[in-house]
């Protein structure tokens, strides 16, 4: 990255060597009551990543792992706020978001991500809560399609979340394939296609980039024990991002992370529940 960088939009980074990752995280996402996605999820997997979190709420959701039982979005100006004071005096080396619900909201952190002038911005493009819930308005999927895309240094989108993007069905592989090129020619710098949606006994995450492709395949853990799931695997990447890997190993470290983390959720709730995102201090 360019030194010549405005000072307002760099100064929590003044004086630190602009090539030296300190796995600093913007998270720019909504609350979870129930800790086991939004803002709560983010910050446990790139603390266990090894990285450093910061948040700019979006909106505080009431939620456990039987569904969201209401949204309070922030203002607009709060948001802006908290990510500004974060960026001005700690800085950040990644950006990561995911609930933004609105238009005016999609606006508002697109302009963030322009106003951190480079920081590469991890976006999962949230729109379905695990229960169904509608966690982005109808209106607001073109604001992300035409703001948050071409902003993208890595996409994480899921099966329903491409096709509402491209257009394009994604059932199996085949389609990740294309609908994954769609978002690339949309302005994404990579993209991650989740497979969880897709059917078949395999899960096959495919990360897509102007150089080629990689294909992240397990075992289907037949569970559902999955909620956050999203959440964390975009942060997981955030956080090997901010520490300076190269995309493919931060995707790969972060994929493992949140494969393990389902293996061992710990059966919390009578809904779709959490993850174990403390997995590696447990041995």
């Amino acid at each position: 990255m360019s030194q010549a960088q405005s000072p307002q939009a760099v100064s929590g980074r003044a004086g630190d060597d602009r090539e030296t990752k300190k796995g600093r995280v913007l998270i720019l996402a909504g609350s979870d009551s129930g800790g086991g996605a939004g803002i709560q999820a983010d910050i446990k997997a790139v603390t266990m990543l090894g990285g450093f979190a910061a948040t700019a709420i979006t909106a505080v959701t009431v939620q456990n792992t039987l569904g969201v039982h209401g949204v309070h979005p922030l203002p607009l100006d709060v948001i802006e706020a908290q990510a500004r004071a974060v960026l001005d005096d700690i800085g950040a080396d990644a950006l990561k978001t995911g609930m933004l619900g609105s238009v005016e909201v999609v606006e508002t952190v697109a302009g963030l991500i322009d106003y951190a002038a480079g920081v590469p911005a991890v976006v999962d493009p949230v729109m379905i809560a695990k229960g169904g819930s509608p966690l982005l308005a109808e209106t607001a999927v073109e604001a992300v399609r035409r703001l948050m895309v071409p902003r993208a240094f890595l996409l994480t989108p899921n099966a329903p979340e491409a096709e509402a993007l491209t257009g394009l069905a994604v059932a199996d592989l085949d389609g990740q394939r294309r609908a994954g090129e769609a978002l690339l020619k949309m302005g994404a710098r990579a993209v991650l296609m989740k497979g969880g949606h897709v059917p078949g006994a395999t899960v096959v995450d495919l990360l897509l980039t102007a150089d080629g492709e990689t294909v992240l395949e397990s075992e289907r853990v037949e569970t559902r024990h999955t909620h956050g799931t999203g959440c964390t695997l975009a942060s997981a990447c955030a956080a090997g991002i901010a520490k300076g890997l190269p995309l493919p190993v931060a995707v790969a470290e972060g994929w493992a992370y949140v494969a393990e983390a389902i293996r061992r959720a710990p059966g919390l709730g009578q809904g779709h529940g959490p993850l174990d995102h403390a997995w590696p201090v447990r041995g």
